[in-house]
């Protein structure tokens, strides 16, 4: 095992609280009415006892009643075996994320150049921004996200960036050991190309760093390449993949 795999995985599930959660034999069971995969599915976190067969179809028809479809997060740290099963039990592979990690520097002196908006905890009216940017209009999601945001048991560097009364920008910073967490990265999309992300992510990094940050993580979508140079760009490196393996349930 890869002890630094298992780190990232650790401050990962601490920082994205879901909506309800449930353990099952080893299994822990996340429902957030399918708001993102990473907050609706199952992760692993001990050892199993009941048999691979039972507790597949046992999970499959808890997500039944939530009316969502199943779906298995796949790390290095599980063994490969378990992601062959799932593929012979129907289930497909999607959302590839690349997690990447940087250690700070001596001096780091990321200048963002745009004026950002700084806040330790998380407003109403950043969250309205995010559905904004995102789109978000599903009834259940407007409902229980806010809560999901506020239940996030770390310390924030919440960032924004405004055209007038409107949020343009979004950026969200979350503390956990030495590592600070980088989440929710959005720009308006008649705003991009304008060093915007560049800024909100550099103003996440240079907080984190005087609230004792010596280390950044972050997870980006697979063939997301703008981002990624950007990353890279700010000095972070790939370590590793991981997936999510989805059965749409009738």
């Amino acid at each position: 095992m890869n002890p630094l795999v298992k780190t990232i995985e650790d401050l990962s599930l601490n920082a994205w609280p879901s909506h309800q959660i449930e353990i099952y034999d080893g299994w822990l069971l996340r429902f957030s009415y399918f708001y993102t995969h990473r907050t609706n599915c199952v992760e692993q976190i001990g050892v199993s006892e009941i048999p691979l067969e039972e507790k597949l179809r046992y999970t499959e028809s808890v997500y039944r009643k939530w009316g969502t479809p199943c779906i298995f997060k796949i790390s290095p740290l599980l063994d490969a075996s378990f992601d062959t099963f799932l593929e012979h039990n129907g289930y497909v592979r999607e959302h590839v994320n690349y997690n990447m990690v940087m250690d700070f520097p001596d001096r780091m002196n990321l200048k963002p150049g745009i004026r950002t908006d700084v806040s330790r905890f998380i407003p109403s009216s950043w969250i309205e921004g995010l559905f904004a940017l995102k789109g978000t209009t599903n009834v259940m999601h407007r409902q229980v996200v806010p809560s999901m945001y506020r239940a996030i048991p770390k310390e924030t560097v919440c960032v924004s960036i405004h055209d007038g009364e409107s949020i343009i920008g979004t950026g969200l910073g979350i503390l956990d050991r030495d590592y600070i967490g980088v989440y929710a990265i959005h720009v308006r999309q008649d705003f991009r190309r304008r060093g915007l992300a560049r800024a909100i992510v550099s103003t996440i990094l240079m907080n984190g760093k005087k609230m004792g940050a010596s280390h950044a993580y972050l997870q980006v979508v697979e063939g997301n390449t703008a981002a990624i140079r950007l990353y890279e760009s700010l000095g972070f490196r790939y370590l590793y993949t991981d997936s999510f393996r989805v059965k749409k349930l009738c």
